[in-house]
């Protein structure tokens, strides 16, 4: 499918053709790839198809919603002559991520590496021009993020030389067997430049209150202790002359600690931090005279900072009202240039504008009027640039930008079944609760006749707090709004993106303010008069089944059916999961989060006020969940029979938190339709 492009003043950038402007140049050469991976890439640059207004009569295939993105996590090797992608390949019913590594620019297929199943590559890095570390990861669910293993793995980029440098499998899996099995987890800190083939891991211990830095030489599998702490689940900063600076992470209580190597002394010493003041450093310039942090104040949101080392002098870089501005973009020397704070419509806020880099920016996302553009990687030269583009409509391209001749070559389209001129836009909207706090959300809306009431999707994101919706494509959304339903989602009071104070704001308070907050949201929309408030349902995955559950019970009357999808149900069954007993700063973050008085816990647990859910339910499960195990829909379902409201039922067997097979998806989608068709229509 074709990018379309708005005109850019520089003309350098474009070729004209179908009386559009178009990045150059207009075809790239295709993968080549063997036939034992016969993955289904877009066709790039396909024939222009004229977008036509939606129509009960053009309905677009579930599948195409369903469909795992082909490529992610893209990265440029430091030369520019390579790059890596997580490549998901067919293996029996579900689709498996494995690393493909491709020259530039012919775009031949030179190496992969391929992980046991369930094994994702979480994050890797190019450690030279020909060799990776990765860490990784293993699948939870579609809805939830994997989860890493702790293991670390180097391997060059034809896929050889593997070398395995931390993890519990060390000494079958190492090549060399000079180490013992490791008993704790390991994190990517840094990549030393120049780059040597070395890397520096984090590392924390399961059952001792340590956490340790090691220089690493991925060849040779050889680890020099450079840096330890007796304390917790510690990541450390470094200088650019490869010397640890800071150490930062959470006690057991789950406060925030930072520690700092004194050089007087050759120790490490307790920073301390206010009570309310969070502090989180992580880049030093260049020079190392200086480094940068992410800090908030009053709890409020995080604010981008610069502070001098030796004097410590502050120099606040980039700061928003409402909004975090964690998400942070990389200059070629790795500093950062710009901030988004994505409270709505993303916002990039420029350290520099006048930089070479935010103007770099700033070109391109002129070219890109509907899309946020994302800087991803440099060449250590500077010299190419690898960046994304996605919009609320739109999953998102990856382009090559190249310095020398300012152009710009696509590389691919995820989901390149999606036209995004089918797709619905997301308004962000902004409205006030009841008790005056501002709040924020998006509201889907298909295309309709003028005049037209919708029915409505009231859609609570999970978490609830360490996530938020945002302005970018959503699956579930989009897949709703192309059957002709809107769909509100709101940023309750806990979301992430907001500070501390707001996640906190929801802190026991998931059976009431949060759902207020969710029905004030739904009160404002209904207010705008474009969707029909006798026809309200409410779906969510995780904690948004949770509030899917809760919301009817709520406000009585409002909504016409509830849908829960691999939900959490009764709440006392927190205190029982194998984690939340092992752990102490998990323990804190349930009593944080909902207390644990038996009785408090019922009072705002679903299954235990199922009678008091007066509309149609369908329960969505798989029977390999161990985010929310099965028992919290079983006793979601059998509180409902005991109500004499049986909900419609689907236990989907060898699916976790979420469907990850892409038959199973489809049938959840096909059953969800049908369910809101059934009870409240379509426009």
């Amino acid at each position: 499918m074709v990018k379309r492009l708005k005109i850019f003043p520089n003309r350098n950038l474009f070729y004209c053709y179908n009386g559009y402007l178009y990045l150059q140049p207009p075809i790239l050469p295709m993968p080549t790839l063997p036939r034992s991976l016969p993955l289904l890439f877009a066709i790039l640059f396909s024939t222009l198809t004229t977008s036509a207004a939606w129509s009960a009569e053009h309905i677009i295939p579930v599948e195409h919603f369903t469909k795992r993105d082909a490529v992610s996590n893209l990265r440029l090797s430091p030369d520019g002559k390579h790059l890596a992608v997580t490549v998901q390949v067919p293996q029996g019913e579900r689709m498996v991520p494995i690393i493909g590594v491709y020259s530039l620019p012919e775009m031949q297929l030179v190496g992969t590496l391929r992980l046991r199943i369930f094994e994702v590559p979480l994050n890797y890095f190019w450690l030279s021009n020909r060799r990776l570390v990765m860490r990784k990861g293993e699948e939870q669910g579609a809805l939830e993020k994997p989860m890493s293993t702790g293991e670390i793995l180097a391997f060059d980029l034809d896929g050889s030389k593997q070398e395995y440098l931390y993890g519990y499998d060390m000494f079958r899996s190492s090549s060399r067997g000079q180490y013992q099995d490791d008993q704790g987890y390991a994190y990517i800190s840094a990549v030393p430049l120049p780059r040597t083939g070395h890397v520096f891991l984090s590392t924390q211990d399961w059952d001792r209150d340590r956490s340790m830095l090691y220089d690493v030489d991925s060849r040779q599998g050889v680890r020099k202790l450079i840096a330890n702490i007796g304390a917790p689940r510690m990541d450390y900063v470094m200088q650019n002359n490869q010397m640890p600076r800071f150490a930062y992470g959470w006690n057991d209580e789950r406060d925030p600690i930072l520690y700092r190597y004194d050089d007087a002394s050759s120790e490490w010493r307790l920073h301390a931090m206010q009570k309310d003041r969070n502090f989180i450093p992580f880049q030093f310039t260049p020079d190392d005279s200086a480094f940068f942090a992410f800090q908030n104040n009053d709890n409020g949101p995080h604010s981008l900072i610069r502070q001098e080392l030796a004097s410590g002098k502050q120099t606040v870089l980039v700061q928003d009202a409402v909004g975090d501005a964690f998400s942070a973009m990389r200059a070629p020397d790795n500093t950062p240039f710009a901030a988004v704070i994505e409270i709505g419509r993303p916002r990039t806020v420029y350290v520099d504008a006048g930089s070479d880099t935010a103007r770099l920016h700033q070109q391109l996302s002129a070219a890109f009027p509907d899309d946020h553009v994302h800087f991803i990687n440099f060449t250590d030269d500077g010299a190419t640039l690898l960046f994304a583009v996605v919009n609320d409509r739109d999953p998102g391209s990856y382009y090559l930008y190249h310095k020398a001749s300012n152009k710009a070559d696509l590389l691919y389209s995820t989901m390149a079944d999606i036209d995004p001129e089918q797709m619905a836009p997301r308004r962000p909207i902004a409205f006030k609760a009841r008790d005056g706090l501002e709040l924020h959300g998006y509201l889907t809306m298909p295309r309709h006749a003028p005049g037209v009431k919708l029915p409505l999707v009231v859609m609570p994101h999970g978490g609830p707090h360490e996530s938020a919706d945002t302005w970018y494509f959503d699956h579930d959304a989009q897949f709703l709004a192309s059957r002709g339903y809107a769909v509100l989602q709101v940023n309750y009071r806990g979301s992430s993106g907001r500070g501390e104070r707001f996640r906190r704001a929801g802190y026991r308070q998931w059976g009431t303010l949060i759902q207020d907050d969710i029905l004030d949201g739904l009160a404002a929309v209904v207010a705008q008069g474009e969707v029909d408030a006798e026809r309200v349902c409410t779906y969510g995955g995780s904690f948004g089944a949770y509030a899917a559950m809760m919301l009817p019970i709520r406000a009585p009357g409002v909504f016409k059916c509830a849908i829960g999808y691999a939900g959490l149900y009764e709440l006392k069954l927190l205190q029982d999961e194998p984690t939340t007993r092992r752990l102490k700063h998990v323990r804190r973050a349930f009593q944080d989060y909902v207390g644990e008085n038996p009785r408090e816990l019922d009072a705002i647990s679903p299954s235990q006020l199922a009678g008091q859910i007066k509309v149609p339910v369908l329960l969505i499960h798989g029977d390999k969940d161990e985010t929310t195990p099965p028992v919290q829909a079983e006793l979601m379902r059998k509180g409902l029979i005991a109500a004499n409201n049986p909900p419609e039922w689907m236990m989907v067997e060898d699916e976790g938190h979420g469907f990850y097979k892409t038959r199973n998806a489809t049938a959840m989608y096909r059953k969800l339709e049908a369910f809101l068709s059934q009870h409240i229509g379509k426009h």
